[in-house]
């Protein structure tokens, strides 16, 4: 893919930084700029140190720096939807919708009406075109230990079309290395893992600061039964099993949440094992819609191995995944990835357990 003028979007980390200077080094033209997303300093990802060391690097390579405030956007595409799935009783992917809205729609939007026509990102994942279909695809990092593809999955050919991921075959410490020989000050900064807007992890607490009614409800055991009382359904997680407070002579483990009739139910570790599962929104990568049944395989969880599964088509546009091992807790509102090989197949959202 030529470019002729590129955007960086510039975090204030290491790896945004040498996907910058890697850019330069080919000589192409570039251009900076950070997203502000959300308005505070204790944020994960953002805050104004961040935007400040970005600033810092695009004066160190001597190419413009653009400060992007997108709060409201970010407010209702990533934050509104996150109360929404949590109100409901399923549990959303922030990232990848922070993806799939922000860092590329956005953002990308965003950088063609500066006149660029690639966004350049730090992100670990690889993007090939398929020269007999010509469509664009995603693939795996190199660094497995720091491949993104699975918070990728949404993208769309267009977003592919105009995107480059320079670090994809390198590996974390390659970058780093990079980045010393340089003398960027973030070498060796710490990555960003928690949720930007609940810095503290306190997602209980977050639910109830944004008007997420939480109430004291049942503990329900497998066939029904009242074993105990909870703080609230919502914010308990599938497969859950501290913070419980129950004494019921083996260890327990959150099976389901019922938000109408604010239960939680409890079981034994078996029971949260299943063998298939429903999901829709799905976004295909080397087709433009799923029409025959493959065998992939899938993860349910960023950091699960992959597992063996067939993918189905269904006549509405949603598919089935049936694992050939059962899978613990796989949980709706989360995403499902497939892939055969490096390469990712498509990413739907789970929105029935079988």
């Amino acid at each position: 893919m030529e470019t002729s003028r590129a955007f960086i979007a510039l975090s204030g980390g290491v790896d945004s930084t040498v996907a910058a200077y890697l850019t330069l080094q080919q000589g192409i033209p570039c251009v900076g700029g950070t997203l502000r997303l959300y308005d505070g300093d204790d944020a994960t990802c953002g805050s104004t140190q961040d935007v400040l060391d970005a600033e810092d690097v695009a004066k160190k390579l001597g190419i413009g720096f653009h400060l992007i405030q997108a709060h409201q956007e970010f407010r209702r595409d990533v934050m509104d939807k996150f109360l929404r799935c949590y109100r409901t009783g399923t549990t959303p992917s922030p990232c990848i919708d922070c993806n799939r809205y922000m860092k590329f729609d956005h953002l990308l939007r965003w950088a063609m009406a500066l006149g660029c026509d690639t966004l350049v990102t730090g992100h670990y994942a690889q993007i090939r075109r398929d020269p007999d279909t010509g469509r664009y695809l995603l693939y795996k990092a190199a660094d497995l230990s720091k491949d993104q593809s699975y918070f990728l999955c949404m993208l769309t050919q267009h977003q592919l079309s105009h995107t480059r991921f320079p670090l994809g075959g390198l590996t974390k410490e390659q970058v780093r290395t990079i980045a010393e020989a340089q003398g960027f000050q973030n070498a060796r900064k710490r990555d960003s893992q928690d949720i930007c807007f609940i810095p503290d992890g306190d997602l209980r607490g977050f639910l109830c600061k944004e008007g997420v009614p939480s109430c004291p409800g049942d503990f329900l055991d497998l066939q029904g039964k009242t074993v105990g009382r909870h703080d609230g359904a919502i914010g308990y997680t599938l497969g859950q099993r501290k913070g419980l407070g129950l004494a019921m002579g083996q260890p327990v483990y959150v099976c389901a949440t019922d938000v109408e009739k604010n239960t939680v139910t409890v079981g034994p570790n078996e029971a949260l094992f299943h063998s298939s599962l429903i999901a829709h929104d799905w976004n295909w990568f080397p087709f433009p819609t799923l029409t025959a049944s493959m065998e992939v395989t899938a993860k349910v969880r960023s950091r699960m191995a992959e597992q063996a599964a067939v993918v189905h088509p269904l006549p509405d546009g949603s598919a089935r995944v049936e694992f050939l091992e059962p899978q613990r807790a796989i949980t709706p509102g989360q995403a499902v990835v497939l892939y055969q090989g490096d390469q990712v197949i498509g990413g739907g959202t789970v929105t029935k357990v079988l």
